[in-house]
């Protein structure tokens, strides 16, 4: 088809690209909700159809009213790119459009184009019972005074499980009915000085234990062990228990092998001589194996969680006034020491940024932060300091991958603060007065389609 070179024709042209794009935000529309209509709610059920009839009985006026001819052709990549900023909960039921748009995002083009600009969030718990707290779970971030109704189209976890797994556990088995706390796992965006709270409509039992690139690490409450599950396709797989070991004497790590492409679960523990022991499980394989751990005495605590960066897992040893961390290397399991340039303090920390590990520290009144090329270098480099805005309790969570802004959060009042290093400006999010912020856990995710399969995989 050749171009139009009028301006009338580039008039008309656009016309029907807007139609077209009008058509399919309908058929989304109506497809989603087709398919999120919850059951046993009668009424809202005869609403919906009012409404999907309502809308094709529309979409078949405006029909009419379009010249006669064949409708506009668009090539594959044009849709693509027409798809890649849909809302993220419309691209799961979008792939039921049609048999195109569903090759297209399942594509791995697509999953990859779609990890690479999506911005980092917080992902957390959200309780929905008022019951007693599951030992493992850390507060919830919001505590309100009325918990939400878990609605028909939720998607849980056990469940889940569950029907996968009849004929070897029982339905109404303790693990499942004797546990009084639910969660919702949600997630915290922060755009354009606001945050926004998403919600996936997926619930659990378990506590999130890791993340990598939109992969989260769950306990399994069905049957001992552990599950990896994307919370934007529900995609989850089982894995095998490891050493049973208390909660507050072990750590999980999740990274990617950018060797192997395989993506790898990292569990250290201390055994009943006190000992840091180490054991791995490559999700190719699913199976745990014993490495070689850490040096004895380098560890006081598993406080922090581990960070994934430049090939390694990182972990602060320390409660506080540690002069160095500890470093696995993904690929050949090795463990370092690398010394820090300033002792670590309460308020301190290390991070991912832009593709290099960066340790956030407090110098009198200004952050400082250094970054590290190489594990087995361990050369710190003194990237920025911080001279405006900062105070004392703030403590840095993560960096948006997108903007490149530093999160913080305050000790004192649970406020969360960006640093904007174009503007050289420290900002404060507006966040809904009526929920009180808890110490909750939050650990940085990304949302995105990725599986743990190799064809799904996509290096950063």
């Amino acid at each position: 088809m050749t171009p139009p070179t009028s301006q009338d024709g580039i008039s008309i042209t656009c016309k029907k690209i807007l139609k077209s794009l009008f058509y399919l935000q309908c058929l989304i529309v109506y497809q989603e909700g087709r398919m999120g209509k919850p059951l046993g709610n009668r009424n809202m059920g005869l609403s919906k159809s009012v409404e999907e009839r309502a809308l094709s009985k529309k979409m078949e006026d405006d029909q009419k009213k379009l010249p006669a001819g064949p409708a506009p052709y668009f090539h594959k990549d044009c849709i693509s790119n027409i798809l890649i900023w849909l809302p993220l909960e419309s691209l799961p039921s979008s792939r039921f459009v049609c048999k195109p748009w569903y090759n297209i995002i399942n594509s791995r083009t697509f999953i990859d184009s779609h990890f690479r600009r999506s911005e980092s969030v917080l992902i957390f718990l959200k309780s929905v019972s008022r019951g007693r707290s599951y030992p493992y779970s850390r507060p919830d971030p919001f505590s309100m005074t009325s918990m939400p109704e878990e609605q028909g189209n939720t998607f849980s976890v056990e469940v889940a499980l569950l029907q996968s797994n009849l004929k070897t556990v029982p339905i109404f088995g303790p693990h499942v009915t004797g546990s009084s706390s639910k969660f919702f796992i949600q997630f915290m965006e922060f755009k354009e000085g606001k945050i926004k709270v998403g919600k996936y409509n997926v619930s659990c039992l378990g506590n999130i234990r890791a993340t990598c690139n939109g992969l989260i690490l769950l306990d399994n409450h069905v049957k001992k062990g552990l599950i990896v599950m994307n919370p934007v396709t529900r995609k989850l797989i089982t894995l095998p228990l490891g050493t049973l070991c208390n909660y507050h004497k072990e750590s999980y790590g999740f990274a990617l092998n950018h060797v192997t492409g395989d993506y790898k679960l990292v569990h250290l523990f201390r055994d009943e001589f006190e000992y840091v022991t180490c054991e791995t499980l490559d999700l190719a394989t699913r199976s745990w194996r014993a490495v070689n751990g850490p040096s004895f005495g380098l560890f006081n605590w598993f406080g922090h969680a581990p960070v994934s960066a430049i090939g390694a897992l990182h972990w602060i040893p320390q409660l506080d006034n540690s002069d160095f961390i500890v470093s696995m290397e993904v690929e050949n399991e090795r463990f370092h020491c690398i010394p820090l340039p300033h002792r670590c303090t309460t308020h301190d920390r290390v991070m991912e940024m832009g593709g290099l590990l960066c340790f956030v520290t407090h110098e009198d009144l200004n952050i400082d932060i250094w970054n590290l090329k190489s594990v087995p270098e361990g050369i710190w480099t003194k990237q920025y300091s911080i001279t405006k805005g900062s105070l004392i309790d703030m403590v840095p969570l993560f960096s948006l991958r997108i903007s490149g802004d530093v999160i913080f959060r305050r000790k004192e009042d649970g406020s969360f603060h960006a640093y904007d290093f174009k503007s050289e400006v420290m900002r404060e999010f507006e966040m809904d007065k009526e929920r009180n912020l808890s110490s909750g856990a939050y650990l940085p995710h990304v949302n995105s389609l990725l599986s743990w399969t190799p064809s799904h995989h996509v290096s950063d």
